[in-house]
């Protein structure tokens, strides 16, 4: 049975939102995730610093 897989500690820059997560091993990954519709774009990373930079620097193509 896979792991469950939650966000915690959701926070929001402009369209993306970035939130912890622990993947099937159980190590803790920052992921960001932009919300606009057909956009499509997300990352996981190991620090929280380098998905907030990914949510800063990301220009989605949808508008």
């Amino acid at each position: 049975m896979p792991a469950r897989d939650h966000f915690h500690s959701v926070m929001r820059i402009g369209p993306v939102q970035i939130g912890t997560h622990r993947d099937r091993r159980g190590h803790t990954k920052h992921a960001a995730v932009c919300t606009n519709d057909r956009c499509g774009w997300s990352a996981d990373y190991t620090s929280q610093t380098a998905a907030q930079l990914a949510a800063r620097t990301h220009r989605c193509k949808v508008r």
